[in-house]
């Protein structure tokens, strides 16, 4: 019996193996079949090892009292010294707070705009029409936010712009200033976010758009339902696994607001509530060298960041729909 019980499991070992080495062959002949096209997989490969996974051997100085001197290795251990400071820090809790808000303001009233533009621009159906709109809708993703940001601040001049020049005319009120103001800044902060980015930002749900079949319009048109109706039973319901996978990613980067957008509009007058995590390691890791200290800052914003991405994975695959894995 024993014998026995050692000669299958010797049997399945080597059917287990010759099952591995078959796949390995596999996999080489397609390997060899599109060599070329493999090759072309270099270059990405290699910025992303350069640009994102060599340097995290960097968040190391996190625990570390970092300085030039004497190098990554050389610089004296100080464990949790970095994060104690953080987390006891009212400027952290400030700019976290900042952080948050912003991101949630914009996936609250940004998020959905491009997929409302996107519905927009399918139901038009004169071509030279909507390839224009679409294109006055891109140009602002290509233009840089030192000069988007120039515009926007030119607009809302409380003495020259053409925003609080027609206030003042047609309503009678005294200027705003609205890039002073701890109230307005955050709304023309979203608003200026959604200007750039939102034409851009319907590429993809007009390509999930073209994937639905025609004939599902055709059913609902001959059932009698409205053009809304079409839009809420087909429309909706063909993108919502490209709303899904956008949102996760949007998600992902909650701890994240970007920096030249921000850069560019903040100042001190509404910097209680325009100084994020990106302008404050600027400031204190880059100007005031403190090179550790917003290391521990980058590490938790990466973590926190890692688990909202994970965690939304779960709940929209728990929905129903294709999470990213």
């Amino acid at each position: 019996m024993k014998s026995q019980t050692g000669g299958a499991t010797t049997t399945q070992a080597n059917a287990g193996r010759r099952a591995q080495q078959t796949k390995l062959s596999v996999a080489w002949k397609y390997v060899s079949r599109d060599k070329y096209l493999y090759l072309l997989l270099l270059p990405i490969f290699a910025y992303y090892f350069t640009f994102k996974y060599a340097p995290m051997f960097g968040e190391i100085i996190a625990f570390k009292n970092y300085r030039f001197a004497d190098g990554i290795w050389g610089s004296e251990w100080v464990g949790l010294k970095h994060f104690n400071r953080l987390f006891t820090s009212p400027d952290f809790f400030n700019v976290l707070k900042n952080t948050l808000l912003l991101n949630v303001y914009s996936i609250v009233f940004a998020f959905p705009v491009p997929i409302v533009l996107a519905i927009l621009l399918n139901e038009v159906r004169l071509e030279w029409y909507k390839r224009t709109i679409q294109n006055l809708l891109y140009i602002p993703h290509f233009i840089s936010w030192v000069v988007l940001g120039g515009i926007v601040i030119a607009l809302l001049s409380p003495s020259t712009g053409i925003v609080n020049i027609v206030l003042v005319k047609l309503l009678g009120i005294e200027p705003i200033y609205f890039m002073a103001s701890t109230f307005w800044w955050p709304i023309m902060f979203i608003l200026s976010g959604i200007w750039q980015n939102a034409g851009w930002g319907t590429i993809l749900y007009l390509a999930a758009m073209a994937g639905i079949d025609p004939q599902l319009y055709e059913a609902a048109k001959i059932d009698g339902a409205s053009k809304l109706r079409r839009i809420w039973h087909v429309t909706l319901p063909g993108i919502r696994s490209t709303i899904a996978i956008l949102l996760i990613l949007r998600v992902g980067q909650m701890m994240d607001v970007g920096f030249e957008h921000i850069f560019v509009l903040q100042n001190k007058a509404v910097s209680e509530v325009a100084n994020v995590i990106s302008t404050y390691v600027y400031h204190v890791g880059l100007e005031g060298s403190q090179y550790s200290y917003t290391t521990a800052l980058g590490l938790f914003q990466s973590i926190i960041g890692l688990i909202l991405i994970v965690s939304v994975n779960k709940l929209i695959k728990a929905l129903g729909e294709n999470g990213l894995w």
